[in-house]
């Protein structure tokens, strides 16, 4: 293991049990496959499933392995229609388990994220009965405010282009602290702790994975 590795390592374990604290599970995978593994250990086959359009997740393999097992996915990306948008909303909110990353963690274990339409924020505050985040060690960083800067900086401005979106930090890469319509920086949430114990489980894994 190199000492990057080891060092990634270390730190997990100093948020985990930072976690523990705010009623939320955490758990360190080295690898990718690994956290996939962990994950579907979390879920049941047969539960309904939903997931925040994520590229952490999408880039473990999750995705891919949900669809492989008897699982009822919820995929917000097969709308067509706006109305379709809400319905698929509303049985997300219902759904077992909800899958997302985290834009930064802490390193005292609090969950920072930045949303456009909020409904990804929002499932992480309230609705599906679980939710499983995955998150690579580059997401990690010392406090809020550091958090705040890593979504403005590393985390938005490639989103905007992944998405399309007419944004300054799109075409300058750069935050423009901007009231685009096109804006992904609508909601600033900050997850301290869990109000149901253990129903946020954070899977932390030793890779780059998403912005």
């Amino acid at each position: 293991m190199s000492f990057v590795k080891q060092s990634n390592a270390n730190a997990a374990a100093s948020i985990i049990s930072r976690l523990q604290k705010r009623n939320m599970e955490g758990y360190f995978c080295e690898t990718s496959k690994e956290a996939v593994e962990k994950a579907l250990s979390l879920m049941p086959e047969g539960s309904v499933i939903s997931w925040g359009g994520s590229m952490s997740i999408s880039e473990c393999g999750l995705m891919d392995a949900i669809q492989e097992k008897d699982y009822t996915l919820i995929d917000r990306m097969t709308a067509k229609t706006p109305q379709e948008k809400r319905e698929i909303y509303a049985k997300t909110v219902m759904a077992d388990y909800y899958l997302m990353s985290t834009n930064a963690i802490t390193m005292d274990g609090e969950l920072v994220n930045i949303d456009g339409f909020c409904n990804r924020v929002a499932c992480l505050c309230a609705g599906p009965e679980h939710v499983i985040v995955i998150a690579g060690m580059n997401k990690v960083v010392l406090n809020v405010q550091d958090g705040i800067d890593r979504i403005r900086t590393k985390a938005a401005p490639p989103n905007t282009v992944r998405l399309n979106k007419n944004t300054p930090c799109a075409k300058t890469g750069m935050c423009g602290d901007c009231y685009s319509p096109d804006c992904i920086c609508s909601q600033i949430v900050i997850t301290r702790r869990s109000g149901i114990p253990g129903r946020i489980k954070v899977i932390l894994v030793n890779e780059e994975l998403g912005f």
